[in-house]
C-alpha cells in the first residue's frame, strides 16, 4: 500500500532556506530535481542522508537566479554527480558559472522541461537579478511550486500558485521588524522596493486569496534572520490555513520529507525519526 501511494505522489523537502543558502528537493518515486543549490555539496549530501535520501536519485538542478545563496554549491554538485544544470544564459553569465558543455542546459519561460516523469516549468518573477524565474514541478497528478525571492505579487505568481497542491512560498520579513531594525535605509528599501522580497503580509495575501481548494501544505521560505520571527509568522499563517499544514523552512536544517498526493484527503509526513536530531551548525553559517 505504501508503494502504491508513492507511485501517486510527489515528495518534497527544503534542505535549507534563507539568505545563507537555498535548496529545495522535489521527487517522485524514481527521480528527483533540486531547485537551487545554495549550500555546499557536502552539506547537501549530509542533509539528504539524514532524510534517508540519495543523490543518485537526483537527475537535474534548476537555478532560479544568480545570487550566491542560490548557486553556491551548484558547480561542485553538478560536477561530482554529472548532473545537468538548467539555467538561463543570462543567469549563467552573470553568476560567472562554468560547467562542462554537456551539463549546461538553457531553459525558457513557459517551456516545460521533462526530467523523467517530472515536468518543470519556469516563469518570470520580479527580483533584482538579471533574469530571475520561479518554478512549478508536476508529476503523478501533483503540482509543487517554488516561489521565493519575489519582490512583488504579479499574475505569474498568482496563476501558478493556484495550481499547487503544495508550495514553498517566501515570507521574508515582518514590516515592523524591518522598519525598526538595524539595516541601513538603502537595504531596507531594496528589500521592500518591489524587486526584493515578499513581506509576511504580502505572502499571506497570496496564500489566502489564490490557494486552490486542493492545497494541503504550505512551506514558508526564505525568512530573514534579522527581520522575521518563525513562530510569529507560522501563527499568522496557521490562523488562515483552514486545514492546510503550515511548515516553516529553516535556515539551519532540512524540513521533514513530505508526501504530497493529488487527493486532498491523503496527507503523510515522513522521516520524523531521521530528522529528530538537529544537524550541528557548521562553519558554512
Amino acid at each position: 500500500m505504501i508503494f502504491f501511494a508513492a507511485e501517486m505522489a510527489l515528495f518534497i523537502t527544503s534542505l535549507n532556506s534563507g539568505s545563507n543558502g537555498n535548496c529545495y528537493y522535489v521527487a517522485n518515486d524514481t527521480e528527483a530535481v533540486l531547485v537551487d543549490a545554495g549550500i555546499s555539496c557536502r552539506e547537501t549530501e549530509k542533509r539528504m542522508r539524514l532524510l534517508g535520501l540519495s543523490m543518485d536519485k537526483v537527475k537535474a538542478i534548476f537555478i532560479s537566479h544568480e545570487h550566491t545563496d542560490h548557486i553556491k554549491g551548484v558547480e561542485s554538485i553538478a560536477e561530482k554527480y554529472a548532473l545537468p544544470v538548467y539555467i538561463t544564459n543570462a543567469t549563467a553569465q552573470r553568476g560567472r558559472l562554468h560547467f562542462k558543455k554537456e551539463l549546461l542546459h538553457f531553459f525558457a519561460a513557459y517551456d516545460p522541461v521533462n526530467i523523467g516523469k517530472l515536468t518543470v516549468t519556469a516563469f518570470p518573477k520580479f527580483h533584482d537579478a538579471i533574469d530571475p524565474h520561479s518554478f512549478i514541478i508536476t508529476g503523478n497528478g501533483v503540482t509543487i511550486g517554488v516561489f521565493t525571492d519575489i519582490g512583488t505579487n504579479c499574475q505569474h505568481v498568482t496563476k501558478h500558485f493556484g495550481l499547487c497542491h503544495a508550495a514553498f512560498l517566501e515570507a521574508n520579513y515582518d514590516e515592523v521588524m524591518l522598519e525598526q531594525g538595524r539595516y541601513p535605509l538603502f537595504l531596507k528599501n531594496r528589500i521592500r522596493g518591489g524587486e526584493g522580497h515578499l513581506s509576511n503580509l504580502q505572502a499571506l495575501e497570496i496564500f489566502v486569496q489564490h490557494r486552490p481548494f486542493f492545497m494541503t501544505h504550505l512551506l514558508l521560505a526564505h525568512l530573514s534572520k534579522d527581520n522575521n520571527d518563525p513562530e510569529k509568522v507560522k501563527e499568522l499563517f496557521t490562523k488562515k490555513a483552514d486545514g492546510i499544514e503550515v511548515i516553516v523552512a529553516s535556515r539551519y536544517e532540512q524540513t521533514p520529507l513530505i508526501m504530497i498526493t493529488a487527493n486532498a484527503s491523503q496527507k503523510s509526513q515522513l522521516s520524523q525519526a531521521v530528522i529528530a536530531r538537529k544537524p550541528e551548525q557548521l562553519s558554512l553559517f
